[in-house]
């Protein structure tokens, strides 16, 4: 693991983790890239720590060596297994921030989109700052991941897998977050309402031949096969499905994930919206009523 500080401009102590699995580099690309352009030595009494995870699956191009980094936090330090042992430095590495940002890519279609656990304060402010227009509350899913565990982490899905637009999303969104933390002052940062999708069960795959029907975010009809093989055939009983991380050959045991829809996650309350509105006066459609997901 490879730990980089940076000045900030403001008093939050924020970080971004790149390379958490060894066959996404483009996390440790847009550190890589951050740790060459960020000021040493900002005037702010906040900090900026860049972090590379998983450095020796990162020179097998391996998703991990042991054990899958993002599937066994907390971690045991004693623990024979490289990542396993590895998680409890990462999570270490990142006590105490004020917010944090996790790198990840896949082999599922765009959009891009942001992942979260638990929805504190600082997460709506990273979320809604982002250029993305889905977030996924995985609060139903895994427990073992590091949103899950690390206070106040958002993990991106910035791209495809070995992408170049993968790179520059990521970078871009990359100063987005510090930017809405106040971590960079270069511009003042951009607060948009998002789709909240909260994520319900993993779809399985079994063997053969894998189809899948519907990308991400895309409504499935009520009836409709959203994914089949030579085992399963996954067909959807009720309407608002959508598929997450949808993929044929990304995942060896899934197809991806079942979502539903479940409103609409306004920006933080000094927050401005991309037309200049107020957190405040977004919040309140024209009836006087307030839709906001918590």
């Amino acid at each position: 693991m490879q730990t980089i500080e940076r000045g900030s401009a403001g008093s939050a102590r924020v970080a971004i983790v790149g390379g958490i699995h060894g066959d996404e580099p483009a996390g440790e690309r847009i550190v890589s890239r951050l740790a060459d352009e960020l000021d040493e030595s900002a005037s702010g009494s906040g900090g900026v720590r860049l972090i590379i995870a998983n450095e020796r699956a990162l020179a097998a191009e391996t998703r991990y060596t042991d054990a899958d980094l993002n599937r066994v936090f907390p971690g045991d330090p004693d623990s024979d297994e490289y990542e396993r042992a590895l998680a409890p430095r990462l999570a270490a590495e990142l006590e105490g921030m004020d917010a944090v940002l996790a790198l990840h890519t896949s082999h599922s279609a765009p959009p891009p989109f942001a992942i979260y656990s638990d929805l504190t304060e600082s997460v709506r402010r990273t979320v809604t700052g982002m250029p993305v227009e889905y977030v996924v509350d995985s609060s139903r899913l895994r427990s073992t991941t590091l949103d899950s565990v690390v206070p106040h982490t958002v993990s991106i899905e910035v791209g495809r897998q070995g992408s170049e637009e993968a790179v520059e999303f990521g970078y871009e969104a990359c100063l987005a977050f510090l930017r809405a933390h106040g971590a960079l002052d270069d511009e003042p940062p951009t607060f948009t309402e998002k789709t909240v999708v909260a994520g319900d069960e993993e779809v399985p795959k079994g063997g053969g031949v894998p189809h899948v029907y519907f990308a991400n975010f895309e409504e499935i009809p009520r009836g409709a096969v959203f994914a089949e093989d030579d085992v399963y055939t996954h067909r959807v009983d009720e309407d608002g499905v959508v598929p997450i991380l949808a993929s044929e050959h990304g995942y060896e045991e899934i197809f991806g994930i079942y979502g539903r829809v479940q409103g609409i996650l306004e920006p933080p309350a000094d927050g401005t919206t991309a037309r200049g509105e107020t957190a405040d006066e977004l919040a309140t459609d024209e009836s006087g009523g307030e839709e906001t997901a918590e």
